[in-house]
């Protein structure tokens, strides 16, 4: 993986941490509503695993592997 390609992804992964807290806010606003939209609530918590799968694996691919 060259230079770029790294800050291509710690951008990603940036967009999508931001995207991730935003989504959690969201979820919390939401359930402290008097009624709660359940299907939104359920496409928010999926939209944010999502996230979360992709962050992790961009994770994985930004740390360098390290043989023991």
């Amino acid at each position: 993986m060259n230079d770029q390609d790294e800050r291509e992804l710690i951008a990603e992964l940036a967009r999508l941490q931001q995207e991730h807290r935003d989504l959690d806010a969201a979820i919390d606003a939401l359930h402290q509503s008097p009624a709660p939209d359940l299907l939104m609530l359920q496409r928010l918590k999926k939209r944010k695993l999502q996230l979360r799968d992709r962050i992790a694996f961009i994770e994985d691919q930004i740390t360098p592997d390290i043989i023991a």
